[in-house]
């Protein structure tokens, strides 16, 4: 169970085609979800789309995953949206989006303390979106912060990103294409005896 995502992936594209009435030969191109986020979870999502692209000789597109999850809320003039990705601990994987969808903050990990994204807490609101708000939510104080702890990296919100790079011809060079890990992995042992 723990390792059916990389068994069945194949399984779930070809039922999720059929569930549109499409089939491989349908598809123009293939965007994949770059990262940050798990070592393991982007290494198959990027080998899988790059087999695909490779063997249906199509392109690759690339949406960094926070972006995509700023998409699930909704801004009004003056607010930002930080999704935070956990990252394990009080570490959290973020960025910063204005309220036209510019990244305003690149990505970056970062540890989460009383002060953590204090410089945008001017802000009408700022939303804090993703695995990683609720970590946020015990130290960060501030009034102006909401915490939307549901929202997680989602193929929905990927979709009109993708097809604006589809359109502009923003595609990855599928050979040498790497997902956007932004810490390497770190390999964890069980503290079994």
């Amino acid at each position: 169970m723990n390792y059916s995502h990389s068994e069945q992936l194949h399984v779930f594209i070809k039922e999720a085609l059929e569930e549109a009435s499409l089939s491989f030969s349908d598809l123009d191109a293939i965007a994949v979800s770059k990262g940050p986020g798990s070592y393991t979870g982007l290494r198959i999502g990027v080998s899988a789309a790059k087999g695909l692209c490779f063997s249906l000789d199509i392109p690759l597109i690339s949406i960094p995953t926070l972006q995509g999850m700023t998409l699930q809320v909704k801004l009004h003039t003056g607010e930002v949206a930080i999704p935070v990705l956990d990252a394990r601990r009080m570490e959290v994987y973020s960025a910063v989006f204005d309220d036209q969808g510019k990244e305003v903050r690149e990505t970056r990990a970062e540890v989460v303390d009383d002060q953590t994204f204090a410089e945008f807490a001017h802000f009408t609101k700022v939303h804090l979106v993703g695995s990683g708000a609720g970590k946020c939510q015990e130290v960060l104080q501030h009034s102006n912060f909401q915490f939307h702890t549901k929202v997680v990296p989602s193929a929905k919100e990927m979709s009109a990103l993708a097809y604006a790079k589809f359109q502009a011809r923003d595609f990855e060079n599928v050979a040498y294409f790497e997902p956007y890990y932004l810490k390497d992995f770190i390999l964890q042992t069980s503290k079994k005896a």
